[in-house]
């Protein structure tokens, strides 16, 4: 092939009058452009005419990865490789064996393959983690760091080579002489490193993916993922701002991800209601029969009073006996019962994930009564609307069981109390011109013992 290329080469030499005797540098400088000219109306035929029919084949299969792989960005960049092949075998014959000229030119086309090389391989590398990104299994995985690592990799070893080319030694000997700066090369390199290394972490453990709403408190981030990249992940906040995070800060420190929760079909409501406790007492005949009339809690009240009198009759505890003997209802009981019923009949909850009305530690401020249930949405805004109607409800049927919802004082309740102090103050100071009551003037005067009576008080 090459000894063909010198025939025609040694031609075009004679054609334009140039022999290989010749010492006019001109001469040989103008085929060289002849030469390179031709190069480029053969790349310029091979991207109109062969690449062309190649994209009509493959959009006539029935598969989609062939699309990817035999791109239009891929088919050019292959014939870039081989117009630098052929540029590589003829421009040098145009030149004698040991002039300067043929060694500049020999040395610049074996860069320009490289640099060819290096552009297929990228176009190659998009094309082929596109393809793997259309499957299912790796569909949103951050895939991009580990396309940009191995861009990395094939960036250096193109470098290293064309350095290679350029002084003339062994990209071995390079390689070799390279290992001494080797930790210069670690701490330039530290976050592409770190993020090569999170990213397959990232992947392995299916961690993350783009599209998932992930919250990092530490570093005020809270928002779905945008793109994962070799060192950076992006992340929109809710509010619309960016925040960017190194991918090794993701596996070093703890985040949430509420992927899973999406997935799940329910998001979990976990409130608390505080309760006053002086307000928690038993139950009368009359509260029971009030909340008879309750449709939620009618069939409640039933079977816990024929229970509570089975337990009562058994121990021999009379109705009429103090409540502290065996069992007895309490409002606050029943109010717990009451919120169970409603979150089931009347609040789009997930029935099959947990629902429970429970107590928490009582602190200062009250009994804490907590509501733990899933609704059956995840999207965000009907899950704040469903739970500000639950508590809305909470709050205003607290009262119909006798109890009191207990917060810190407020500014109103704070003046309330002033104006009652003030009235008492009032009513206790009648003033200089009111009349003063003698026992006289008492309707019980008759009754009370006499001022020199011994008696101390009434038996």
């Amino acid at each position: 092939m090459q000894a063909l290329l010198k025939r025609w080469t040694h031609a075009l030499l004679e054609w334009l009058g140039v022999t290989s005797s010749s010492s006019d540098a001109m001469d040989r400088w103008v085929a060289f452009a002849l030469v390179v000219l031709a190069a480029l109306l053969i790349d310029l035929f091979l991207q109109l005419i062969v690449v062309r029919g190649i994209r009509r084949l493959v959009e006539r299969t029935r598969v989609k990865w062939d699309d990817r792989l035999f791109s239009v960005p891929v088919l050019n960049r292959s014939c870039h490789v081989v117009i630098a092949v052929l540029l590589t075998a003829v421009l040098p014959v145009i030149f004698d064996e040991q002039s300067v000229g043929r060694i500049v030119v020999l040395r610049m086309m074996q860069v320009f393959i490289v640099f060819t090389f290096l552009r297929l391989i990228n176009a190659l590398l998009c094309a082929a983690f596109h393809i793997v990104s259309l499957r299912p299994d790796w569909q949103n995985k951050p895939i991009k760091g580990l396309r940009q690592t191995a861009q990395g990799f094939f960036t250096i070893v193109a470098v290293i080579l064309i350095v290679a080319i350029l002084i003339d030694k062994s990209p071995v000997k390079l390689l070799t002489g390279l290992g001494a700066s080797a930790a210069v090369l670690m701490l330039v390199f530290r976050d592409s490193i770190m993020g090569f290394v999170s990213g397959i972490q990232l992947s392995a453990n299916n961690m993350l993916q783009v599209g998932d709403w992930i919250s990092v408190p530490k570093y005020g981030a809270d928002g779905t993922v945008e793109e994962v990249s070799l060192t950076t992940v992006k992340i929109r906040n809710w509010d619309n701002t960016l925040a960017m995070l190194p991918p090794y800060l993701l596996t070093t420190d703890s985040f949430t991800n509420w992927h899973a929760m999406q997935l799940s079909g329910g998001r979990r409501v976990m409130r608390s209601v505080s309760i006053d406790m002086t307000s928690v007492h038993f139950c009368t005949p009359e509260m029971l029969a009030r909340f008879r009339r309750i449709d939620l809690l009618r069939d409640y009240i039933d079977l816990t009073e024929q229970r509570v009198e089975a337990y009562n009759a058994a121990h021999g505890i009379a109705p009429g006996e103090r409540k502290i003997n065996g069992l007895h209802q309490t409002n606050l009981g029943v109010f717990r019962a009451y919120l169970v019923r409603y979150l089931e009949a009347e609040v789009p909850v997930n029935k099959s994930m947990t629902l429970m009305v429970r107590q928490l530690q009582p602190t200062e401020t009250g009994i804490p009564i907590q509501l733990y249930f899933f609704t059956d949405t995840v999207v965000w805004t009907e899950y704040e609307g469903i739970q500000s109607d639950v508590f809305d409800h909470v709050l205003a049927v607290i009262p119909e069981f006798g109890l009191r919802v207990f917060q810190s004082p407020a500014g109103s309740d704070v003046a309330a109390l002033g104006d009652y102090l003030q009235g008492d103050d009032a009513a206790g100071d009648p003033g200089a011109d009111a009349p003063v009551a003698n026992d006289s003037d008492r309707p019980d005067a008759e009754d009370s013992p006499s001022k020199g009576s011994s008696s101390a008080g009434p038996e």
